[in-house]
This record gives structure tokens, C-alpha cells and sequence, in this order.
């Protein structure tokens, strides 16, 4: 295949297909598991569809991404959809292993050990209890919602 170039009409610079291929990858992978129909995408970048399906192939080549036949207002596209998304990490946002200074001694069968810690037992109590207050916050208009006051112990 030939080297695709895009002209850039505002600062005029040239992207050849390796950067328009991570360009399609980043905005395919940021539409998360629901991916993006392929006609979108193009006219989001200014792309013919004919070199967009190039990009798609080439990712779909590479594992990258699948591409799914649908029906969308009467026409036949595809949607991209990432193979590999990030890793979110909120879910251990704020884990007291992170900043502990026993983590290193911290071993399954030893003094120190996840299984007793209590730091780690005292955070799992507040997330949930957040979850929890949030969940009925969402789900009750005006509602105050009892906040659960829990003592953080040292290991």
C-alpha cells in the first residue's frame, strides 16, 4: 500500500498513514466498548472512505480492533470497536497499600498480611459505604442519606 498523506489546511503539515492509523486507534478507543461507526470516524478526521477502510483494515490486521457489520439508517457501515482498552483504575483509587510503609514486609502468609490488615479492611468499609450513599442518592430525589462513620485503625 501506497503512504496515505492528509493535508492539514490550518498549519499545513502532512500526517503520513502511521499517524493517521494512531489517530483512528485513540479516537476508536476512547468511545470505550461501544466503539464508533466507521462513517463517523471518518468525517470526524476529514477522511474518503476509502482511505478510512484502509486505516480500519490495517488496524483489524493488527488485533487492534473488530469491525462489525450494522445497519444504520438504511445503509451498511461497520462499527470499530477496540479489542484492548485501557485499565481503569478508580476501583483502587485511595487503596492504603499504595502510601503504606509495611508494604514491603506485606506477604499472604505473614505479620503483615491483607488478609488481617485493617487499614485495608477500614477502606473497603468507606468505598462501599460511598457507593452506597451514592446509589440512593441517584435513586431518591431530596433524600438525605445517613452517613456511616467508621474509625480508621493502624495496623
Amino acid at each position: 500500500m501506497g503512504k496515505l498523506i492528509e493535508q492539514d489546511n490550518n498549519e499545513g503539515r502532512e500526517e503520513s498513514i502511521e499517524d493517521l492509523t494512531s489517530k483512528v486507534f485513540k479516537l476508536i478507543v476512547e468511545q470505550g466498548k461501544e466503539g464508533i461507526l466507521q462513517s463517523r470516524l471518518w468525517k470526524e478526521l476529514n477522511l474518503t472512505s476509502r482511505d478510512g477502510s484502509r486505516i480500519a483494515m490495517r488496524l483489524e490486521k493488527r488485533g487492534l480492533v473488530t469491525r462489525q457489520r450494522v445497519l444504520e439508517n438504511g445503509r451498511w457501515t461497520f462499527r470499530l470497536i477496540a479489542l484492548r482498552l485501557p485499565l481503569d483504575t478508580t476501583s483502587i483509587e485511595g487503596a492504603p497499600c499504595v502510601t503504606c510503609n509495611l508494604e514491603s514486609m506485606c506477604t499472604e502468609d505473614g505479620s503483615v498480611s491483607p488478609n488481617t490488615c485493617r487499614l485495608i479492611e477500614n477502606w473497603v468499609l468507606i468505598e462501599m459505604s460511598k457507593r452506597m450513599n451514592d446509589k440512593k442518592g441517584s435513586n431518591t430525589a431530596n433524600t438525605t442519606t445517613a452517613t456511616t462513620n467508621i474509625q480508621i485503625e493502624s495496623v
